[in-house]
């Protein structure tokens, strides 16, 4: 049985609770409970999360732990001496640690992400790494893994983070198990990008957001105008005019958007050919696909695709500091 602690501490955020819940169902639905589950903090007892919600925790020693998550603050505030001196001996104890969010600031504090690769919610990613410039933030993925590290970045993005260390521990048939459990998609991959198309157009009405969704799910098809407007129950004129003042966007920018970024999934994460790839998610030809690359990236797909291969055999080599 792998012994799993968490750590809290006040203002500990309610939400970095969502990784716990990952390692509690993989004990549901395992024929014998892998993990064993532990909250420990600075001085034990209870501790009061950022929502007034107590938390009953065991004070810190030295007891090693096979793996040490570290979840974040709902207000990024600095650690104090005692958490930073018990993180900085942690890779002496345990032999793996983890951090969700704005927990990665507690690794960075203690000096564990010097010369690593990490990650944390992309709103804090700057001031991380003008913080602590020994760091190779990348603000752009959804967890990264350096040798015995992993960091996270938003809450939210700890499921995937607990995903995939149950993965990393017990195999992809369980952890495929347990994101059925928790119904989440199995299991966004660190690569993909923590921003969204979908969540910068910000539509306001039920009828533009219905008609998005369509678009979504019908990448493939060429998705004009008409078909969209008839999607939102609008003609196409009102639609056009109620788009634009709700996206800032025409919808063609729109649907180009969220092209590229199925396709850039797809390049990154399957073995598909461009002219798959293209043909999936709606673009003419390759060429087009191409020229859309271009203009959001400023990168070609062979290019991404490349970079998302290097990054993923970087993950799998030892660390130098590890």
């Amino acid at each position: 049985m792998r012994d799993i602690a968490f750590v809290v501490y006040p203002g500990y955020s309610v939400m970095a609770l969502a990784v716990v819940t990952a390692f509690e169902v993989a004990n549901m639905l395992a024929d014998e409970p892998p993990y064993d589950l532990h909250f420990v903090s600075e001085r034990g007892g209870k501790v009061k999360t950022s929502s007034g919600m107590m938390l009953d925790s065991e004070a810190f020693t030295d007891k090693p732990f096979d793996t040490l998550v570290i979840g974040g603050a709902t207000t990024l505030v600095p650690p104090s001496p005692g958490l930073t001196a018990f993180t900085r001996d942690a890779p002496k104890r345990h032999r793996r640690i983890a951090a969700v969010c704005t927990g990665a600031f507690v690794l960075a504090e203690a000096g564990l992400l010097d010369g690593r690769r990490a990650t944390t919610h992309w709103m804090h990613a700057r001031d991380m790494q003008r913080q602590y410039p020994e760091v190779k933030v990348d603000e752009d993925r959804i967890f990264i893994n350096d040798g015995p590290i992993w960091t996270s970045a938003g809450m939210t993005a700890g499921i995937d983070l607990g995903l995939a260390l149950i993965e990393n521990d017990l195999g992809p048939d369980l952890a495929k198990s347990v994101a059925r459990k928790l119904v989440v998609y199995h299991r966004r991959g660190g690569g993909q990008s923590q921003f969204s198309a979908l969540l910068e157009l910000s539509p306001k009405t039920d009828r533009i957001q219905t008609a998005l969704a369509y678009a979504r799910d019908n990448l493939h098809k060429p998705l004009t105008v008409p078909e969209l407007a008839d999607a939102a129950h609008l003609s196409p004129r009102q639609f056009s005019r109620a788009f634009h003042a709700e996206t800032g966007q025409s919808p063609a920018k729109a649907i180009e958007n969220l092209r590229v970024e199925a396709a850039r999934n797809l390049m990154e994460q399957s073995r598909h050919s461009i002219d798959v790839v293209a043909r999936q998610t709606g673009f003419s030809d390759r060429d087009h696909m191409r020229r859309a690359f271009l203009r959001a990236f400023g990168q070609p797909p062979q290019v991404l695709r490349r970079h998302a291969r290097l990054e993923a055999i970087g993950d799998q080599a030892p660390s130098a500091n590890g």
